[in-house]
């Protein structure tokens, strides 16, 4: 029945001993009960043994005289056979849990006497110590005093005991680590050891509780997380699985330096394990449709900082439904869903404007809403009916006001639109499967409304069925295809670039400056009491949660029904467009059978290889029908390769110097390839000679496009430049005709351009690892972003054209998220990968060694390596159905490869 929630906030449970509690001493109706005294640092707890009678607390502040009364006093309450008694007069008791029942807690006032028989007498003289030393702690007049000289009895405690080294799990672990922590539950912390061996991290509570020893094996370990505790940065919190809302220890460190070793240590184990997830790759699991919008608003709250363990920084989830008075929820009606771009704060125009007029009349520091969406008592308030204990804890041993419980859903959504100070936003209980907290299971008295109704279950909307329909339906709501093309704008303003600063004033998302990171250095404060002051009115006030984006948050894709994404079977499937069978157009089945290549592309099996070139080969280009390959070497060649005949059909030189690229243009009837001597050259096939040449650049040219009867071409001159083409004749008498429309300006060398399919954005890549996305229809750049250390080796858009892929020689690939123009993600390979294909999840690349490799890119590992080239892979063209792949290497040869299903 003890549990440390009966503790005060900020109290610390010490130590317990077994004793009888003697009632009326010597008198005829004295009675004894056997049970448990608990020594906690404000307050004395009895728990007995039946749970009939009452738990009893003492609160220290309350006590008129702590004594051991000695043999020799007169009037001595105690005979020889009861020694080990502790008498304790006091002026004001609680009474908790009598029969068993949680209910407030009952106050007896007035002096009384109450005394403790110890089991072992031996040990009252040091409770007697603790008790007296602990009694004067709370008489102190001030909070920083007290709490200042508990903390120094806390810490002697710890210092005189160390990690039972007899609870390891095995005699051959080894020991890493040893330090002082505490153990943090909702609204209480429990002080010991922490031990971290090579296959274990343990933690010993000083006093015991719940259980002597918490194991936790750090091969289970799935993830783990720094956390500010109390505005500090000295938590840290352990995961055993994947999506739980639930962590499976919260500890909370006296110093950053041990809770950052411990956090070391167990990050260095779990490398080998586990990849390290960010908000930008979880971004991209989301946008991609790889996980469900709860699922990402869980892994948001969890980086930051939101912990289930510390309600004043719990997680927090939106209000979706503002539809609370139908028979029937429509989730295709835009009206049924609340503006998922405004702070509950600004969804009620005239409320807004009565803040507004106050917030401008207001002296610095100003802020628009005197209370928070998120705060201990928001949460106990939605959860009382399952954790009516915290309540009391909260609430010194009471339950709120009945009509200021959690009575009804509309109630509650229609206060949270018109209230004056009402603002907060839903706990993710609203979207899971358990709906106890909705039902009053526990038969609570939690008091009567003032239309004489008892306060039961929660009232629910007319459209849900009881408990469980509501929950799946609100968990339906928050899957919708609305909510999803939504959701990033909720996102903006509780995560993101809206939180604060002068994009927060513009969305109305401004609160109290101190709750937010960084609103108040507790270290710079000296008087111990206003820290503490301070510190409590932040933590019951409520903390806005860590900033994780500091841009706006890209959109998610919402696919049509014939392209969703290969989702793993865990995800909400979105909602589509309906397509009737009979509308199943031929792009649909090019659709199906490229998704079928990419989810078979480890089955590529190399079919031919022929070495045709005499230095490295650059550049590879195919006609329609497959029969001709043409490529280009850096031994100055362009060749034309017959699969038919598997013969070299044609050679040409146009220079002495090296080719970079080529493409062939629609129609087969022209190759144009880039050179290192500055020059673009037009080849006719037909003809069989050089029909133009462009001197289009100061430097080398290093890679050409060609879209919609335009040329793109990149430089070592730092610029790309785009060119209207209007083609010769076939007589080939008349020249093309180049016409410069747009030369997009760099710093440095430009190795490498892609386009997206609209042709409406061109990315590039320097040497210098820049990546630029620029609009073509302005040529203006619209991000430009540091991805890569040293040259960028390609680049390529995915075929939604969202995100952009490059590749560099840091060995690494960059995801760019091409709305917004934020890096989403980043994976290390062993060595560089100097040519890809993608399909938005899956990567096939050439590498530096010459293999091919197929990576994973949400799980940032490589899933199959396929051995190839003698030498780095330079080249690699893919048909449109995604089911052939050509490369060319360092080794001269060109291979030939094929899907086999």
């Amino acid at each position: 029945r003890f549990s440390l929630l009966l503790l005060n906030l900020e109290e610390y449970y010490f130590e317990q001993h077994t004793a009888n509690h003697i009632i009326n001493k010597g008198c005829r109706d004295e009675r004894k009960f056997r049970g448990s005294l608990k020594i906690c640092s404000k307050s004395i707890i009895f728990e007995p043994d039946d749970s009939i009678q009452p738990i009893i607390k003492i609160p220290l502040r309350d006590c008129i005289s702590i004594k051991a009364p000695e043999d020799h006093e007169a009037k001595n309450p105690f005979t020889p056979d009861t020694s080990g008694g502790i008498s304790v007069v006091c002026s004001q008791v609680f009474l908790i849990k009598e029969r068993n029942i949680i209910a407030p807690y009952k106050t007896v006032r007035g002096r009384t006497e109450h005394l403790f028989q110890l089991d072992v007498a031996g040990k009252v003289g040091d409770v007697v110590q603790t008790l007296h030393q602990l009694y004067r702690a709370s008489c102190l007049d001030k909070m920083g005093d007290q709490a200042a000289m508990i903390t120094a009895i806390l810490q002697s405690r710890l210092a005189r005991t160390s990690f039972d080294k007899n609870r390891f799990q095995s005699i051959s672990e080894t020991l890493h680590m040893e330090c002082k922590a505490e153990m943090v539950t909702p609204l209480v912390t429990n002080p010991g050891h922490v031990c971290v061996t090579d296959a274990n991290l343990y933690f010993q509570p000083l006093n015991g509780y719940p259980k002597p020893v918490v194991q936790i094996t750090l091969q289970n370990v799935r993830r783990i997380y720094k956390r500010r505790h109390g505005l500090m940065p000295l938590g840290l919190e352990v995961f055993c699985t994947e999506d739980d809302l639930c962590s499976d220890i919260y500890l909370k460190f006296y110093n950053d330096q041990d809770r950052d070793e411990l956090y070391f240590l167990i990050a260095t184990y779990l490398e080998n394990h586990i990849a390290e997830h960010t908000a930008e790759s979880y971004m991209l699991q989301w946008q991609r449709g790889h996980i469900s919008n709860y699922q990402y608003l869980l892994h948001l709250n969890n980086l930051a900082d939101r912990s289930c363990n510390d309600l004043s920084q719990y997680p927090v989830f939106p209000w979706i439904i503002a539809d609370y008075s139908s028979s029937v929820l429509d989730l295709t009606k835009p009206e049924t869903f609340r503006d998922l771009s405004k702070p509950i704060g600004a969804l009620n125009k005239e409320r807004l404007e009565r803040l507004l007029t106050r917030y401008q009349e207001m002296p610095e520091p100003k802020f628009m809403y005197g209370s928070h969406y998120s705060s201990p008592g928001y949460v106990l308030f939605y959860l009382v009916r399952v954790a009516p204990e915290y309540m009391l804890c909260l609430q010194n041993g009471k339950f709120d006001h009945a009509d200021r419980m959690f009575n009804s859903l509309a109630e509650t959504w229609k206060n949270c639109l018109d209230g004056a100070t009402d603002f907060k936003e839903l706990i993710p209980e609203f979207y899971e499967n358990d709906s106890s907290f909705l039902v009053n299971s526990l038969k609570l008295d939690l008091g009567k409304r003032q239309g004489g109704k008892m306060v039961e279950d929660v009232e629910l909307p007319p459209w849900a069925s009881g408990p469980d329909d509501f929950l799946r339906k609100s968990q339906e709501a928050l899957e919708s295809q609305y909510v999803s093309e939504h959701l990033h704008e909720w996102i903006d303003l509780i995560f993101g670039c809206k939180q604060k600063g002068n994009e927060a004033v513009a969305a109305h998302n401004v609160f109290h400056p101190l709750t937010y990171e960084g609103g108040v250095d507790l270290n710079s404060i000296m008087d111990p009491n206003e820290k503490v002051a301070l510190l409590t009115q932040i933590l019951e006030f409520g903390q806005t949660p860590r900033q994780l984006f500091t841009i706006p948050h890209p959109r998610r894709i919402i696919p049509k029904l014939r392209s969703v994404s290969r989702a793993s079977s865990h995800s909400v499937p979105l909602t589509e467009s309906p397509v009737s069978p009979n509308e199943e157009s031929f792009e649909d089945l090019t659709e199906e059978s490229i998704t079928l290549a990419w989810s078979n592309i480890a089955k590529l099996k190399l079919d031919e290889q022929y070495k045709i070139h005499k230095e490295a080969i650059t550049g590879i280009a195919v006609t329609c029908s497959g029969s001709s390959v043409f490529t280009t070497s850096q031994d100055s060649t362009l060749k034309m390769f017959s699969k038919e005949s598997k013969t070299i059909q044609r050679s040409v030189s146009f220079s002495n110097m090296a080719l970079s690229s080529c493409l062939i243009l629609p129609g087969d009837t022209t190759v144009i390839s880039s050179s290192w001597d500055n020059h673009i050259y037009f080849y006719s096939i037909a003809f069989g000679r050089q029909q133009d040449v462009l001197m289009g650049h100061d430097d080398a040219v290093s890679k050409i496009c060609w879209r919609d009867g335009r040329l793109y071409s990149a430089s070592w001159d730092s610029t790309v430049k785009v060119w209207h083409c209007v083609p010769g004749e076939t007589s080939s008498k008349k020249k093309h005709h180049f016409q410069l429309l747009a030369e997009l300006e760099h710093d440095v060398s430009v190795n490498t351009i892609d386009l997206n399919a609209a042709n409406t954005i061109l990315a590039s890549g320097t040497k210098e690892g820049t990546i630029s996305v620029w609009d073509v229809t302005t040529a203006t750049v619209l991000h430009q972003l540091t991805c890569h250390s040293g040259t960028v080796f390609d680049a390529a858009f995915s075929p939604d054209s969202r995100h952009l892929l490059s590749s560099g020689e840091d060995c690494c690939f960059k995801v760019i998220d091409v709305q917004t123009g934020m890096l989403i993600s980043s994976v290390t390979a062993e060595e560089p990968q100097r040519c890809f294909k993608w399909d938005g999840n899956t990567i096939l690349s050439g590498s530096q060694s010459g293999d091919l490799l197929i990576w994973d890119l949400l799980g940032g590992k490589v899933t199959e390596r396929i051995k190839g080239h003698r030498g780095a892979v330079t080249s690699l063209w893919m048909n449109e159905q995604c089911n052939t792949v050509i490369t060319g290497g360092e080794d001269k040869q060109i291979m030939f490869w094929k899907l086999q299903y």
